[in-house]
């Protein structure tokens, strides 16, 4: 780490501004400590229940049924996006790519985070019940990658659900080495405390029964749904081969 001027703002710019590297490290510690895993807790146990409908298509974006994925796209692209720009400042200050383990765990954060967001292109189509087409006594289902769990949403969910925790494990690492570069006491204390609250919340809601099965509550408890007739078959073995 270097105290002198950042190059790029005095290039760009002609301003002379030295980095401030311990808010670089309450940004990153807020971001990736605290708020990416409030919103995965969120996505992880803020589901509705699984019910006879689901989530039918036009819900509203922060009704019950919606407002955890609403939350779950918006604030993890504006995050992901804060913490690039961040990074690519520090990397601007530290005159370029410096190859400490920080500097590793730190990128290889930002890129699993932008992976993440551009990843989610290829989530494929929902499909699922469409209150416009059919009626609540002959309701209408439309196909979909979700709705059919195809191939692709398969191998979507997998890479987007590894990626994303894996994620957290660098930015973790980035955390604890950065700290070996420039101490902060107040991030130390704070990132045992927070991790060690995050292990008791998510056994907490885990063992009340607030984690949900993503595909019942977004489709309903139905045993003709595509993927809920493909597991039962599985289960009683009708799905043999």
């Amino acid at each position: 780490m270097t105290d002198k001027p950042i190059p790029l703002f005095d290039a760009w710019f002609g301003l002379s501004i030295l980095p401030h590297w311990h808010l670089h490290a309450w940004l990153m510690f807020a971001i990736w400590i605290v708020l990416v895993p409030a919103v995965v807790a969120l996505t992880r146990f803020g589901k509705p229940p699984p019910s006879a409908v689901g989530i039918p298509k036009g819900s509203p974006k922060f009704g019950r049924k919606l407002y955890w994925f609403t939350l779950h796209r918006v604030c993890l692209f504006v995050l992901t996006v804060i913490s690039v720009v961040a990074g690519l400042m520090a990397v601007t200050a530290s005159n370029g790519f410096s190859g400490t383990l920080h500097a590793v765990f730190g990128i290889g954060t930002l890129v699993l985070s932008a992976l993440q967001v551009v990843g989610a292109r290829w989530r494929g189509t929902h499909g699922g019940r469409d209150p416009e087409q059919g009626t609540p006594n002959r309701p209408v289902f439309t196909r979909g990658d979700h709705y059919d769990m195809t191939l692709r949403r398969r191998w979507f969910e997998a890479c987007h659900k590894t990626v994303g925790y894996f994620a957290l494990v660098c930015a973790i690492g980035a955390v604890a080495t950065g700290l070996s570069q420039y101490w902060i006491f107040g991030i130390a204390i704070a990132l045992g405390f927070v991790v060690a609250c995050w292990l008791v919340i998510a056994i907490v809601l885990e063992a009340k029964g607030f984690r949900h099965d993503t595909y019942l509550s977004n489709f309903g408890t139905g045993a003709h749904h595509p993927f809920n007739k493909a597991r039962i078959d599985t289960i009683s073995g009708d799905g043999a081969t």
